[in-house]
């Protein structure tokens, strides 16, 4: 009973070993089937053939068509220009492989070739798929960015965007196309999951200002020249860059912040306003007459429509404030110009000051008066000597001057020459 064992697992042994050469394709039949094959449906290769030939012109159609888009708009500020970039991004060896595709199955190619032929079109669709996507996804970018003088800080921020972008889209067909072939890709995607946690958190801070550049690119809060604004800073835009904003403060130093910091802060932006409010707080004094103090809305009126680009907002008596009468007085300038708002506003202000010395209106600002009261109340002079230099006229000239006390201004006399 041994040996008869022995010699049944001798005689499987050799089975055993034939079985992964048996499941290899075997070059010769496929050859054979092969030439069976072009033999037996020459004329349907034939068609074939001339149909996939058709195809691929046609394909090769339709890129020069989006070639030609991409000339008529070379700095991609329409979208025909980035539709155009992706249909020019056709690659011819994926155009050929979509012929052959096309046509397998009316050529009653064989299962062997077919099978060969799917997976080629498989592994060509995902590459092509993603080099439209790449390319859509900059176009858009690009678009959003405008023209390189308004963003030229972003051009290294462009520039890793490309290979993130790039890098990002032919990972993911990778996957894909090994799914496809039947590979369990369950470990890679765990794998590239656990590594893309790592290099987050490891360049969290530069990954942040690179959204953030992106937000700038496709908000638009601000351009390069551009006024703005934030807490008690002002300026204008001089650079955006990948990670930082440099912006030219009024005072002439140069702020750099970075883009996170920048958008997470309420900005104004100045350069955006199609008019500017001037609000003015005129005091006068309580002296004026009521008359007058009616006949002020009138004259401000007069004065912001005689000025060029200024329109009138109002002038109202406002408040009665300790040394003041206070009139609100508004008026808007129409110009983005800042230096023009400035210019207009310093018009506007002399001309109240020539129409109120014109017109007798004094301004108010703080002041106190003193009163000094005798012991009954009765008001009296604080000085005494003014009090007896004003009596002089009725003394005789020959009287002497009673002396004056210490402390009342006068000084000893010396001797009369």
């Amino acid at each position: 009973m041994t040996n008869a064992t022995a010699t049944a697992a001798n005689s499987s042994a050799p089975a055993a070993a034939k079985t992964p050469a048996a499941s290899l394709p075997d070059l010769e039949a496929t050859a054979r089937d092969f030439g069976n094959w072009i033999s037996d449906h020459t004329m349907h290769v034939v068609i074939g053939a001339l149909i996939g030939v058709g195809i691929v012109f046609l394909l090769m159609s339709l890129r020069s068509v989006g070639l030609r888009l991409c000339r008529y708009d070379p700095n991609r500020t329409h979208w025909r220009g980035i539709i155009g970039r992706v249909v020019a991004a056709t690659q011819f060896w994926f155009m050929v492989i979509v012929a052959i595709q096309a046509t397998a199955t009316y050529a009653s190619t064989p299962p062997t070739l077919l099978a060969i032929i799917r997976a080629m079109f498989v592994v060509a669709m995902m590459l092509q798929a993603a080099i439209w996507l790449r390319e859509l996804i900059l176009g858009v970018i690009e678009h959003r960015a405008g023209t390189l003088d308004d963003h030229s800080g972003l051009q290294s921020a462009l520039g890793i965007i490309r290979l993130l972008v790039t890098v990002a889209l032919f990972a993911v067909a990778a996957i894909l196309i090994l799914a496809n072939l039947g590979v369990n890709v369950s470990g890679l995607i765990a794998g590239l999951g656990i590594g893309g946690i790592a290099i987050g958190l490891a360049a969290q801070g530069i990954f942040s200002d690179l959204f953030a550049a992106l937000s700038i690119l496709f908000d638009r809060p601000f351009r390069r020249g551009d006024s703005v604004k934030w807490d008690t800073t002002s300026g204008t835009v001089e650079a955006i860059g990948l990670k930082t904003t440099r912006v030219r403060a009024l005072t002439g130093e140069q702020i750099v912040i970075s883009n996170t910091n920048l958008l997470n802060k309420e900005l104004y932006n100045l350069a955006r306003l199609d008019r500017r409010r001037i609000a003015v707080v005129l005091g006068v004094i309580y002296q004026t007459p009521v008359a007058t103090l009616a006949r002020i809305p009138e004259m401000m009126k007069a004065i912001v429509e005689a000025e060029e680009s200024c329109t009138f907002f109002r002038c109202v008596l406002s408040a009665f404030n300790a040394s003041s009468i206070d009139f609100d007085f508004q008026f808007d300038v129409h110009h983005e110009d800042y230096a023009h708002v400035l210019a207009r506003k310093h018009n506007v202000m002399l001309a109240i000051l020539q129409a109120f010395e014109k017109e007798g209106i004094e301004f108010a600002y703080p002041t106190q008066t003193s009163f000094t009261a005798a012991p009954d109340g009765k008001a009296i002079m604080p000085y005494p000597a003014v009090q007896m230099v004003s009596d002089v006229g009725d003394r005789d000239v020959d009287t002497p001057v009673p002396p004056q006390g210490p402390g009342s201004g006068g000084g000893s006399a010396g001797p009369a020459n």
